[in-house]
């Protein structure tokens, strides 16, 4: 099957919108659970928005039961793929250190191993000392210690684009790149399109940074946008060949082996949402000022490579898996900025709700549904705590 189909197909068990990893591993689930029509449709071509362009980072250490479930499920996923598919998202296992630097981020991270641990992770906290034997790289002294699972792991983005684009032909998706959604009509049953309409018994909006603007055109308001995240990678250095990834939570500063250097990212939780991709290199240099007091060694390495990407959030920086308000076969489905992390399970989440009415992925997904937003944006569940420093509104 060619993956832009020469005719529009003119009706579909189900239409996904949106060609990023949510939408991608949803259509490709829907396909597996036995419907025998799957439409996706992109306004450009697969992955060629924050897909391809993120850190990759794989992590179970969630900071709430929902986010562990669906990092655990993710990251399993990953791991089946080449059986499953045949071919894979390039999963690494490298492990994951989450430090600390105050006593009260001690007992914050101490509280949530806890809670880790009912759901059988591997996680343990380490003291200053353990953290510098695995990671000799870090400035001494500049931790109290590390909450640490080595099940954590990064893909590789652009090789996952390629896997739920193998996924997607092999399995019978009716791909249909450059294909602009533009709304829905007939309760959603019909889908508009640029080249056309699709009848469809369901519909899954899945538009990741854009998912706001294509719920407006079906009259939805949904709280998610995007916003700027530089990442970068450092010339090579032997010294970071087995070290961990590290996540300074509270500067939203990580990074992780890569090519022989270190990838490293961050985002500007003071950055107004929007789709800037240029690199704002005063940005880059408070970047490497960080992780330069971090990791030393990092200040007299060159840099090799250098891009920003628009990715997704939401205000609880939490993932969007619901029926859509005033429709009876419409959903919505968003990873909430974790889109490598969580996509996955999000997908297959979002493909259950739209089989079947909920999912067994998470204990109650009801509660990552649009109604927990009132009209402002604020969320009536707690954020999780683990995440990038995105801005607290999604507009």
């Amino acid at each position: 099957m060619p993956i832009t189909p020469a005719e529009l197909p003119g009706s579909a068990d189900a239409v996904v919108v949106g060609g990023g990893t949510v939408g991608a591993w949803c259509a490709y689930f829907l396909r597996q659970a036995g419907l025998a029509n799957v439409v996706l449709i992109e306004k450009g071509i697969l992955g060629q928005g924050a897909s391809s362009r993120a850190a990759g980072v794989v992590r179970v250490q969630g900071g709430t039961p929902e986010a562990v479930r669906l990092g655990q499920w993710s990251r399993e996923f990953y791991l089946r793929q080449h059986e499953e598919i045949g071919t894979d998202s390039g999963f690494t296992q490298q492990g994951y250190l989450l430090p600390a630097f105050t006593p009260a981020e001690v007992a914050a991270a101490k509280q949530r191993i806890a809670m880790q641990q009912e759901f059988g992770l591997p996680v343990r906290w380490l003291d200053a000392d353990d953290v510098l034997a695995i990671n000799p790289v870090l400035a001494p002294g500049a931790v109290l210690g590390a909450s640490y699972c080595d099940e954590d792991g990064y893909i590789t983005p652009p090789r996952n684009v390629a896997a739920y684009t193998a996924a997607l032909v092999t399995s019978g998706v009716a791909v249909c790149e450059r294909t602009r959604f533009t709304g829905l009509a007939d309760n959603g049953r019909t889908v508009r399109t640029s080249r056309g309409v699709i009848s469809a018994d369901r519909v899954i909006l899945a538009g990741g940074p854009q998912l706001a603007a294509v719920g407006a055109l079906a009259g939805l308001v949904i709280q998610a946008g995007g916003v700027r995240h530089h990442v970068a990678v450092t010339e090579e250095h032997p010294a970071f060949a087995d070290t961990p990834m590290v996540f300074d939570v509270p500067s939203g500063l990580y990074w992780r082996p890569e090519e022989g250097g270190v990838l490293f990212g961050m985002s500007d939780p003071d950055e107004p949402p929007g789709e800037n991709r240029c690199v704002d290199f005063d940005y880059l240099a408070l970047m490497r000022s960080k992780l330069a007091a971090l990791v030393p060694l990092t200040a007299g390495l060159s840099l090799r490579r250098v891009w920003a990407a628009t990715i997704d959030f939401t205000p609880d920086h939490l993932p969007i898996i619901s029926g859509a308000p005033g429709y009876d076969s419409v959903y919505v489905a968003a990873a909430g900025g974790a889109g490598m992390m969580w996509g996955p399970a999000v997908g297959r989440a979002a493909a259950d709700v739209a089989l079947t009415g909920t999912s067994t992925l998470v204990d109650d997904v009801s509660t990552l549904g649009l109604d927990r937003f009132d009209a402002s944006g604020r969320s009536r569940l707690a954020a999780d705590p683990i995440a990038l420093p995105f801005p607290a509104k999604a507009s």
